[in-house]
């Protein structure tokens, strides 16, 4: 892989909800939540985060974000309040996900795809998200944000159903998703992509453990800092059923899968794009693209509260 083709985007960090005063610092500067959470207009538009809502260590409100209670009234008030969706759930033990880290892929893709130039808007836009999960958030930013179309594709029938209520309940969602079912869990983009479609990019937030056992320890590390070193009890404050957070392979093996279906369907998207969790997960990573001959590779850098990740892009058609 020439140089050229590992350039890296100097980019903005993005700091996961924190009981801190900095929670908002280094978003990417379209993020509606850089400066901080409006937990007075978030209350008045959603009463039940109230009882959630508590003072920090500096007499600014927060909330226990080690609380999966608290974490769940925190995200209906954002979606609520921000992007007009009055009808969130998700099933209990899915993925519940920190809107402004998920807020802020978002946007960074919107910058990969303007290149410099305006940010491409409105329903011509059509990304593919890969696994949209029970909570269907990437689709709910996607739209309320730029206007853009999507297709969520979900192996996980109770997480397809969730998806699905989620867009019918808002028929502004309703004109610009679909949801369609992934039949073979194994697949990326065979069994969900119709012939002759074709997409802007494509995203994805794979699951990132290797093993169950791999997961839990993650887990209880999260806790741990969010609870200042404290022991922390077996409970996913985020939630994540075993699919949304281990796989076979863990987040190399999910990626890599990825990668090779890009390299059979290169016209299929114009950017290919997913998070990686791990930095020690690049350069499989990276050797895989390599051998795809992928055209130009872009890593941008990410930061979620005390934990790092990065997106990576891939095309097979030059600039």
């Amino acid at each position: 892989m020439t140089a050229a083709s590992r350039r890296r985007i100097e980019a903005h960090t993005v700091n996961q909800p924190a009981s801190r005063e900095t929670q908002g610092a280094g978003l990417h500067p379209r993020n509606r939540y850089r400066a901080g959470y409006d937990f007075p207009a978030l209350v008045r538009r959603s009463p039940a985060l109230a009882g959630f809502v508590r003072p920090n260590p500096a007499g600014a409100p927060t909330i226990d974000f080690s609380d999966p209670a608290a974490v769940m009234a925190l995200n209906r008030a954002l979606l609520r309040h921000d992007y007009g969706i009055g009808a969130w759930d998700i099933p209990r033990g899915y993925l519940c996900p920190p809107i402004p880290g998920r807020a802020d892929y978002v946007h960074h893709l919107a910058d990969l795809l303007a290149s410099g130039r305006a940010i491409p808007r409105g329903p011509d836009v059509a990304v593919l998200d890969i696994g949209v999960g029970a909570n269907c958030v990437y689709p709910i930013i996607g739209v309320r944000e730029y206007g853009w179309s999507f297709v969520g594709t979900e192996i996980d029938p109770v997480a397809l159903a969730s998806a699905r209520a989620i867009v019918a309940a808002h028929p502004g969602l309703a004109a610009h998703v679909q949801i369609r079912h992934q039949p073979a869990p194994a697949a990326i983009f065979r069994g969900v992509v119709r012939p002759g479609e074709t997409f802007t990019a494509a995203m994805c937030n794979p699951p990132f453990h290797a093993s169950a056992a791999e997961a839990a320890a993650g887990t209880r590390r999260k806790l741990r800092n969010l609870r200042g070193g404290r022991s922390a009890a077996p409970v996913l404050n985020f939630g994540g059923r075993s699919h949304e957070l281990w796989c076979t392979g863990g987040e190399v093996g999910f990626v890599r899968r990825m990668i090779a279906e890009s390299a059979q369907r290169p016209g299929l998207c114009r950017w290919y794009t997913t998070l990686v969790s791990k930095r020690e997960s690049l350069p499989a990573i990276h050797r895989a693209l390599a051998a795809a001959k992928a055209a130009e590779v872009r890593t941008i850098d990410l930061a979620a509260g005390q934990k790092k990740t990065r997106i990576v892009a891939w095309r097979f058609q030059p600039a």
